[in-house]
């Protein structure tokens, strides 16, 4: 089982969407647990404060490191220690099966303009970026990072074959869907069918299709992820 320690000073907004579909049954059945540890109630102030300004001068406030250390000495046991940052490396599906695979993680969410270098040195946490922009707060970043996680353990997801289909599982986007109807009429009267090789029965000839969508779109959208991928096939193909 997969347990999460999350440390916020929001924990009201946990488990938020993660209390729904497939990781709220989950967290029903005891498939992984979450505790929300409100770093505010680590202060020992009367106006219960846990920022302060910034050595050097500098907007914003910084996250003071003795109010933070408190609240990350409350968990044990931490397991790996996760800063959600914007500076951090990119959450990728590989990390994600790394992390799935943890007894414990420990997700630290910032505020403000950031937390005090030395608690992030001293507890040697990784920091994780979930996109090239900045949010309000790593709430949301946690939110991401468990809802990835989760949806990869066992019992959680419904068709033990889905998560190797889909985007990133092996280094392309994924393919386009299709359901009923096989003719839909679109508001403006006009007629879309499904791909004809969809309904021929030709499992062969689908699966090929797929994967040739597939890299169309990851040519066209993800350039990034195309080179990667045709670096890899060239290598595999020697």
């Amino acid at each position: 089982m997969l347990s999460i320690r999350v440390l916020t000073l929001f924990p009201d907004m946990f488990p938020g969407p993660l209390g729904d579909s497939l990781s709220g049954k989950a967290l029903e059945k005891g498939l992984w647990s979450l505790e929300a540890v409100d770093i505010r109630g680590f202060t020992e102030d009367v106006h219960k404060t846990v920022d302060d300004t910034p050595f050097g001068g500098g907007a914003g406030m910084v996250m003071k490191p003795d109010i933070v250390s408190r609240a990350v000495e409350s968990v044990k046991p931490r397991g790996r220690m996760i800063f959600l940052s914007p500076r951090g490396k990119p959450l990728t599906q590989d990390l994600v099966k790394e992390l799935a695979a943890e007894e414990h993680l420990t997700l630290l969410c910032g505020r403000y303009e950031g937390l005090d270098q030395r608690v992030i040195d001293y507890y040697d946490m990784e920091e994780v970026s979930i996109g090239d922009y900045v949010l309000s707060g790593g709430e949301l970043g946690a939110m991401v990072l468990m809802d990835a996680c989760v949806r990869l353990l066992d019992g959680v997801m419904g068709n033990a074959d889905t998560p190797e289909e889909e985007s990133f599982e092996n280094g392309l986007l994924e393919y386009p869907h299709y359901t009923r109807p096989s003719v839909w009429e679109a508001p403006d009267g006009s007629s879309h069918p499904v791909p004809e090789i969809l309904t021929s029965g030709h499992h062969a000839k689908i699966a090929a299709w797929r994967h040739e969508q597939a890299e169309r779109l990851t040519e066209g959208r993800r350039p990034d992820l195309w080179e990667a991928y045709t670096q890899k096939k060239a290598v595999n193909s020697k």
